[in-house]
């Protein structure tokens, strides 16, 4: 099946290239035994022959911000590996490419951020570019998810990202509120691709790890792996942790199985408050190349917009995603603090 090798084989090129396969090459065997289906642009499931009533469902996506091109190629590869009996596959997996007309725009999106339209909040944008494609997203996994098993830890959403500038940690995760304990093996797992801080919301939001959190009951996190390049301009050794960590994740299998200790696990920040842009004379008084996680002085004056101010309220606060040029209505930073101690002795 020619058609099916070259969707297989380089799936981000056949995705960018706007291919579909015919009706009898959307399905097939990889080979390892495991069996492939086409869902649509950029949607592929991939499923092992030996199949259990626990077994665990995965979603592995990327490319949500077009423009965030690393983690697009790694998975690509993945795929590929996997098609050739290179990599192993011990759970279901849903792969994902995101926002794939931004992709081929070199862009992040083109109306609007699709990691903010989740949990139906494109419905209030139904003349977006993006909305559609936000709505696709959301069918998908509730599909996938609808046949997964409910056993905990069964259900697992990696969405992987890289970031628009420098940070303190090059990489770290975000995990989406719930309302439930975080997972200890969500911690240990991040802690195999050397992610080096979680970020934790106490918030819902409308990103792709939430919706999948909320309505599909997955554990979920939202990785950023470094910084935005264009196709073909990425180091993919600086990813080797999270491409090691994913593997082993599809493969059922742990990187580093006997370092089950806390040294081993990130430092937890948590947001304790945001700026919010609400107009356009919104101002960040911050310099434009300020990394992620930078700590802030105690009482500075961090933003203004109209009467509204922000003061550095914590004597540890830091700021993260800081971004003057969102649009009115939208996040503009979020403050954290350090929660690594209290955390980690909540886990489950």
């Amino acid at each position: 099946m020619p058609a099916a090798s070259a969707m297989l084989d380089d799936f981000l090129a056949f995705t960018l290239a706007g291919s579909r396969p015919r009706a009898d090459e959307a399905q097939g065997t990889c080979a390892n035994g495991a069996r492939f289906t086409w869902q649509g642009d950029g949607m592929l499931v991939i499923e092992p022959t030996n199949q259990h009533a626990e077994i665990r469902s995965v979603l592995v996506s990327a490319g949500v911000h077009g423009d965030e091109t690393a983690p697009i190629e790694l998975l690509s590869r993945i795929i590929a590996d996997i098609a050739q009996g290179r990599a192993a596959l011990a759970c279901r997996l849903l792969v994902i490419l995101g926002n794939i007309d931004a992709m081929r725009d070199g862009g992040r999106y083109r109306d609007d951020d699709l990691n903010r339209l989740f949990s139906g909040r494109h419905l209030q944008l139904p003349h977006s570019h993006e909305a559609p494609r936000a709505a696709a997203l959301e069918e998908a996994a509730t599909r996938f998810f609808a046949q997964a098993s409910e056993t905990p830890g069964a259900r697992w959403h990696i969405d992987m990202h890289t970031a628009i500038r420098a940070s303190v940690f090059e990489r770290f995760a975000l995990l989406p509120h719930t309302g439930k304990p975080f997972s200890r093996a969500m911690f240990e797992w991040l802690g195999d691709a050397r992610i080096s801080a979680v970020l934790l919301h106490t918030t819902k939001g409308n990103t792709y790890s939430h919706f999948t959190a909320q309505a599909c009951g997955a554990d979920a996190c939202t990785l950023e792996l470094g910084k935005v390049r264009p196709f073909g301009e990425n180091d993919l050794t600086r990813f080797e942790g999270a491409d090691l960590a994913v593997r082993a994740l599809l493969a059922g299998t742990r990187i580093n199985a006997q370092d089950d200790d806390e040294a081993t696990l990130p430092r937890v920040f948590t947001v304790v408050d945001q700026l919010t842009k609400h107009s356009d004379a919104f101002e960040l008084l911050l310099a434009s190349d300020v990394p992620n996680f930078t700590p802030l002085a105690k009482g500075s004056l961090l933003a203004r917009d109209g009467d509204y101010q922000y003061t550095v309220q914590r004597d540890d606060e830091r700021i993260v995603f800081p971004n003057p040029t969102v649009k009115p209505g939208l996040r503009a930073g979020l403050l954290v603090v350090d929660t690594t101690a209290e955390t980690l002795s909540k886990l489950v």
